[in-house]
């Protein structure tokens, strides 16, 4: 009669070893290929996010409007507000950012657009109440640790909690008329991010405004 061989159970055991190294060494290597993707995906939405965020920036910057009734640009270190002129009026937009609260958010928040001194009024004492939670308030960009605002003016970047130049009153005010602040030729601001935020750094956006 033939022999018939087969495998020994010890030599069944080690090819399952083998077998079992193999798949574990392949899969790590298919687990490092989806992370890499995700953390490449993850970042690639941030900054298309941030590039989004800045043209909104940009926007708000290029339409602002001064009324007389409220400052038109004021930035007080944690909140820069400005007012905004749209095809329905005038809106008070705030950009802010409150490292106290370990939130690490930079916000937008705009009002509703209104016509008269006194409503325009009223969106500008309410920009300085925001508490975080309110209707229109967006979080913008995550992770961002602090930001400063400079505003060019005299012919070089200052600090924009600094006092600026001086506008005279317009021809024909009052005689009472009281100077303001005149609206800088430029807006600097300077953005640190947090570490882990996927972002790093600090990012730095000139936008100059209009005469």
């Amino acid at each position: 009669m033939k022999i018939q061989h087969g495998f020994t159970l010890v030599e069944v055991l080690v090819a399952l070893l083998v077998l079992s190294i193999m798949a574990a060494m392949a899969w790590q290597g298919v687990d490092g290929i989806v992370r890499t993707r995700d953390a490449s995906q993850r970042q690639l939405e941030q900054t298309l996010r941030l590039q989004t965020v800045l043209a909104q920036w940009q926007t708000d910057l290029a339409a602002v409007q001064d009324t007389g009734a409220v400052p038109p640009l004021v930035f007080d270190g944690a909140t820069l507000r400005m007012t905004r002129g749209t095809p329905e009026g005038v809106q008070v937009v705030a950009w802010s950012l409150k490292p106290e609260s370990n939130d690490n958010a930079w916000r937008r928040w705009a009002s509703a657009s209104v016509t008269t001194g006194a409503a325009l009024q009223d969106s500008w004492f309410a920009s300085q109440q925001l508490m975080g939670s309110e209707p229109g308030q967006l979080r913008t960009v995550e992770g961002v640790s602090q930001w400063q605002v400079y505003f060019f003016q005299g012919n070089a970047w200052s600090n924009a909690q600094s006092t600026g130049n001086v506008a005279t009153p317009p021809a024909g005010a009052a005689s009472g008329a009281v100077a303001r602040q005149a609206l800088p030729s430029g807006v600097r601001v300077v953005l640190s991010f947090a570490p882990g935020s996927g972002l790093s750094g600090t990012l730095t956006r000139d936008i100059m405004l209009g005469p």
